[in-house]
């Protein structure tokens, strides 16, 4: 499998209905320069592997040695467990535990990366960011953050929605009870 960059097609035989713009001229999204920057970093990463990899040939433990690796870059404090902070949200002083990647930055860069795969080339049922061993990796991530951090990451439940029927017919029969 060849990872190629995506290019625009210059070739056009009837210029009259066939309108392109330059590269440059179309304005791309935060979402598509984050996702193409992401992208890069871990082709340079790959590139700087000993042994060189291509992304053709990454699979689930690259990836995860990229994101062992970009937690030194982190800028969100997790207590270890032995810490005296450890659960508390709002610590009341400063402690040595490490800086790393917050949960929600590395889910968010492990799907950039896995939409850029495909872009890519790479075929949806061999892309190594979808790998069941990120999932978990992530989920350990998140879970052991929420607890080291004292913040929960549950998703919150949508109430359900009242229907207008039992609304109406609720305050028809506390008229009827009052009245």
């Amino acid at each position: 499998m060849e990872f190629l960059t995506p290019q625009p097609n210059h070739s056009s035989t009837n210029t009259a209905t066939t309108t392109e713009t330059p590269p440059s001229a179309a304005p791309t999204s935060r979402y598509e320069n984050q996702k193409r920057r992401d992208w890069n970093t871990f082709c340079q990463y790959l590139r700087n592997h000993r042994p060189p990899l291509s992304p053709s040939l990454c699979g689930g433990p690259h990836v995860l040695e990229f994101l062992r690796y970009l937690d030194q870059f982190g800028k969100t404090k997790v207590h270890h467990q032995t810490c005296p902070y450890f659960g508390m949200p709002n610590p009341p002083s400063p402690c040595p535990c490490p800086l790393r990647q917050a949960w929600g930055s590395l889910d968010a860069l492990i799907g950039r990366l896995r939409a850029a795969y495909e872009e890519h080339g790479g075929k949806p049922e061999t892309n190594p960011f979808g790998a069941r061993t990120i999932r978990v990796f992530l989920r350990e991530v998140r879970d052991f953050q929420a607890r080291s951090r004292g913040i929960s990451y549950e998703k919150k439940r949508k109430r359900p929605k009242q229907k207008k029927e039992s609304r109406v017919a609720r305050a028809e029969i506390k008229t009827l009870l009052d009245g």
